[in-house]
């Protein structure tokens, strides 16, 4: 047929996006990710996902008899079909009849799932529209606060949320903020002192959830403290909706007059967000702060992978998971304050965890800094997030690291394999050395770590992702991240490529000989020194054309530690011989090469 449709998968329409995905794929798999809000979502909610529901525009919302209706009825299509060609429905497109059914759908499982305090799935009312938790918490904003009133919520720097009145978010700029925070001496939480801050600033809202305090909230207190100031409670469940679900943390549908949570974080669905509310007269308000106050079309794809998710979260399957997500997280915590690290607030009883950096420093006494200690992690193959903690002062300058066990649990952690990879990270934190460095007039920090601990922890986690699940493809080929570990052996000869901007400065630094006076072409025999400052392999040096960014090494023996030591390197953390800050210029890319066959012929063998 003579139409205009582009057929074909994507590796055939577009091979490097398709590349890209795949890269990304082999990253996941080959990674232990630590980061609390995010999770793998099921491959059945990515199907979903990339439906022919992301084709059509749904403005508007479906019937409101659909928020009544039982799963049953609303998969009558039948009558529900029949329903919407004689009455239409609320939307602004027609073409929407499926969309009606997927969202009813959505909406239904969502208040089955989050029923409590009392109420029945029909008290409740359902938007699950928001493109994600920003924009759902600022329709709450827009739906019951005005400009200029005042509002309260956690401090960020003690684990509330850019939204929760941050200066440099919209909530921040647009309203009065008046942010609660830890007790400084037992870092959690004070009631007493909440309502003594609420009752000197009389709020209009209260915000109570968090991103980064490990622990769960007193619904009851802060309902009775909204409740004596006359401030509406908006429940910020964003990170622990999955838990909810399963009834590992408290739900505070029913007792909050809104409740916001995000899709894709413990629910383990698309990305997107929900409003749940039992008040009918502030769900009429939600509505329309949602759409058409916050956003236009609704993602129906988005809506559809959602229903898919909520269908998942009611199984048993689903609520052993975040059993043992929290188990897992409690498990670590103790791991890595067993292991000397000290664990602000102390300890947790939800999905996540802190660490407090400043347990490692220098004999100088420089601390260890949230970012390169995140930087270093990642290095070896274990993902988190640099994290305020209590005492610091400034989120740009983080002192403490976030981990949390979704994914990894998902990947079937118990507490054995937690306890591993606790051990783990602890070997690497504990090895580094921090220090101070000057950059364009200010001091930064940074840390070199030593070799063996590099070297230990990747192979460490390459056994623990090896052991563990993925319901992805593991091992693409030409995957360019170099890690877990190394494509060569140690034995025999072996070819490596330096290339780059600062190839030639890198390999002058790393090796012997002197590559600014090496024709193109030429070769002259070198060492690589390691870490100990001993010779780890010897060889030549070439330099193949006529470019100064690209080098080889051709080694004898130690090829496959050569090229992780030349990596390291390269990566800029890993500490040298000398003990110095010393860092080898680049970056530059490290490579296997092909062994020419002069290096066989001249060394006789």
């Amino acid at each position: 047929m003579n139409d205009f449709l582009f057929r074909g998968d994507l590796a055939d329409v577009d091979p490097a996006v398709a590349q890209l995905i795949e890269y990304e794929t082999e990253r996941q798999a080959r990674k232990l990710i630590l980061i609390a809000s995010e999770s793998s979502a099921p491959l059945a909610v990515r199907q979903a996902l990339g439906s022919v529901f992301q084709n059509i525009y749904a403005e508007g919302y479906p019937s409101d008899h659909s928020r009544v209706q039982t799963e049953a009825e609303i998969l009558d299509y039948g009558t529900e079909l029949g329903r919407y060609r004689r009455l239409a429905d609320n939307r602004y497109y027609k073409g929407v009849d499926y969309a009606d059914v997927t969202e009813a759908l959505a909406r239904r499982r969502c208040q089955e799932l989050f029923a409590g305090n009392g109420l029945v799935p029909e008290n409740l009312m359902v938007n699950v529209q928001p493109l994600s938790g920003a924009p759902a918490n600022n329709a709450v904003y827009s739906a019951l606060v005005e400009p200029g009133q005042t509002v309260m919520g956690m401090d960020l720097l003690h684990g509330g949320h850019l939204t929760h009145g941050s200066k440099v978010n919209r909530s921040g700029r647009l309203h009065n903020i008046v942010s609660y925070g830890i007790d400084a001496e037992t870092e959690l939480l004070n009631y007493d002192d909440i309502a003594a801050l609420a009752e000197k600033h009389r709020p209009k809202m209260i915000i109570a959830g968090f991103t980064s305090y490990p622990y769960a909230p007193d619904w009851a207190a802060f309902r009775e403290i909204a409740d004596s100031v006359g401030a509406f409670l908006l429940a910020d469940i964003a990170h622990v909706a999955g838990m909810v679900t399963a009834g590992v943390y408290p739900n505070p549908v029913g007792i909050a007059d809104v409740v916001s949570f995000t899709t894709h974080k413990t629910l383990m669905g698309p990305r997107g967000a929900v409003l749940v509310t039992h008040r009918p007269e502030i769900a009429r308000k939600l509505d329309r702060a949602v759409f058409p106050g916050e956003q236009g079309g609704p993602h129906m794809h988005a809506i559809i992978a959602l229903a898919v998710a909520l269908g998942v979260a009611k199984t048993d399957r689903f609520r052993e998971l975040q059993r043992q997500i929290v188990a897992n997280a409690a498990h670590m915590a103790e791991r890595l304050a067993a292991n000397g690290l000290r664990i602000p607030y102390g300890g947790t009883n939800t999905h996540m965890l802190l660490v407090d950096c400043k347990s490692v420093a220098a004999e100088g006494g420089t601390p260890l800094g949230g970012d390169v200690a995140a930087r270093i992690l990642d290095v070896v193959g274990i993902v988190c997030n640099r994290n305020t903690i209590p005492g610091d002062t400034s989120a740009l300058h983080p002192t403490g690291l976030r981990l949390g066990t979704p994914w990894v649990t998902q990947r079937g952690f118990r507490e054995p394999e937690i306890e591993r990879l606790a051990d783990v990270i602890s070997d690497v934190l504990m090895a580094c050395k921090p220090y101070v460095f000057s950059s364009n007039g200010r001091e930064e920090l940074s840390a070199k770590v030593g070799w063996e601990a590099l070297r230990r922890a990747r192979r460490a986690v390459a056994e623990l992702t090896g052991e563990a699940g993925m319901d992805v493809d593991y091992g693409t080929a030409g995957y360019p991240h170099y890690y877990p570990l190394p494509e060569l052996a140690d034995e025999g000869w072996a070819s490596i490529e330096v290339s780059g901007a600062q190839a030639r400065d890198f390999v002058a630094f790393a090796a012997t000989g002197d590559p600014e006076t090496l024709e193109p072409g030429g070769r002259q025999q070198t060492q690589v020194s390691g870490a100990n400052g001993g010779v780890l392999a010897s060889g030549w040096l070439e330099r193949p054309g006529d470019s100064t960014e690209r080098y080889r090494l051709h080694l004898d023996g130690n090829g496959g530690s050569a090229l992780e030591w030349l990596r390291d390197l390269s990566d800029g953390y890993v500490a040298t011989a000398d003990g110095s800050h010393d860092t080898a210029p680049g970056p530059v890319v490290v490579n296997v090469a092909d062994t020419p066959g002069w290096v066989t012929a001249e060394t006789g063998e």
